[in-house]
């Protein structure tokens, strides 16, 4: 369960007497993003490859828009890549990941075998189910560390334990949508990264760090720098913004690998091609701005919203009745969410 921010800045409309309590789901859209998204259809019309001013001015909403979602990271507008959610997004490293391991072997001729790629067990489905079809293909392989009973996270340990000689990509979430958990991504990159200087000189593949971020936008601190990843998920819709998304990669094409999924008109650069979808871009880059400027207010609003809830249901239930599911010792979590199961004979869920 995911509360959200104050209802003055976004709405979600719900029948009287409900409580929408399912943001980590989806968010009702900012007033100043609905806006953002209306003035674009209206203004920036135009396809944004043409040259004349209409056109212009559509290529204008979305790199002021690539600023804004660079700056929401700590990342470059050069190192943001736009496209249709969080699931291509994904999508598009793993596949990345698996190209550049076959690349990069020394001559055509040598084999390193098959792509090997370590993420945890709680990952969202568009980071599992891709590596469960490239398995039932034969064409990779996959390890899903369990998270520790303990903290409820991908330990470091346990997620280095698993990498082999041909491992070639590390996916962890920064955040877990149902536990509300915050992985250690930062130490886990710092490790892989020195782990990497040991491979390079042994004739073994590069390990390509990557998180998806889509759970802790708008609900705390994201810093690529901090984290050390080479790529990150960005997902509008978790943060009052439209359904759009964006792949942060840590200088694409040179410093850090990216190939495309998709070939057409050259957009993003040929990593993302297709006639960028302007308005919804402008709503992204509209709803980054509000997470830059009130993410800490966002934060601390929710986590007040998130402990009022938990202490109500503590009082009504009485605490041995009240289970909180997501406590765990030594582990962070997200400041709006909360999982929990209420104890006692007789109860039972909706059908």
């Amino acid at each position: 369960m995911g509360a959200g921010m104050d209802p003055a800045e976004a709405r979600c409309e719900e029948p009287e007497g409900r409580v929408y309590l399912d943001y980590n789901a989806t968010t009702p859209p900012a007033p100043e993003v609905v806006q953002a998204v209306r003035d674009a259809m209206s203004q920036a019309w135009g396809n944004p490859s043409s040259s004349y001013p209409a056109g212009r001015k559509a290529k204008e909403h979305i790199g002021s828009a690539r600023e804004s979602v660079a700056r929401m990271v700590g990342g470059r507008p050069e190192d943001i890549i736009f496209t249709s959610g969080g699931t291509e997004a994904n999508n598009m490293v793993i596949h990345t990941a698996c190209r550049h391991f076959h690349d990069s072997q020394a001559t055509p001729g040598d084999s390193w075998g098959t792509p090997h790629i370590v993420t945890s067990s709680v990952e969202h489905d568009s980071v599992r189910l891709p590596l469960e079809q490239l398995v039932k293909e034969g064409l990779a392989e996959a390890t899903f560390v369990p998270v520790s009973q303990r903290s409820g996270r991908a330990e470091v340990d346990d997620v280095l334990a698993a990498i082999r000689s041909t491992t070639c990509l590390v996916s962890i979430m920064l955040a877990n949508n149902e536990t509300g958990v915050i992985m250690p991504v930062m130490e886990l990159s710092q490790r892989v990264h020195a782990l990497n200087q040991r491979r390079v000189a042994e004739g073994l593949p590069r390990i390509l760090v990557h998180t998806d971020a889509a759970q802790m936008i708008g609900k705390g601190r994201v810093d690529v720098q901090e984290l050390g990843v080479d790529y990150l998920t960005i997902v509008g819709h978790k943060f009052y913004g439209p359904r759009i998304g964006a792949l942060y990669v840590r200088g694409p094409g040179t410093t850090t690998p990216l190939h495309p999924m998709l070939f057409g008109g050259g957009q993003e650069r040929s990593f993302r091609p297709g006639t960028e979808n302007t308005p919804m871009i402008a709503g992204l880059g509209k709803a980054a701005e509000l997470v830059s400027k009130n993410w800490e207010t966002y934060k601390a609003h929710m986590q007040d919203v998130r402990d009022y809830l938990e202490a109500k249901l503590e009082a009504s239930f009485g605490k041995q009745r009240i289970h909180h599911n997501s406590h765990f010792t030594g582990s962070k979590r997200l400041c709006n969410t909360s999982n929990f199961s209420i104890l006692g004979p007789g109860l039972q869920g909706p059908p």
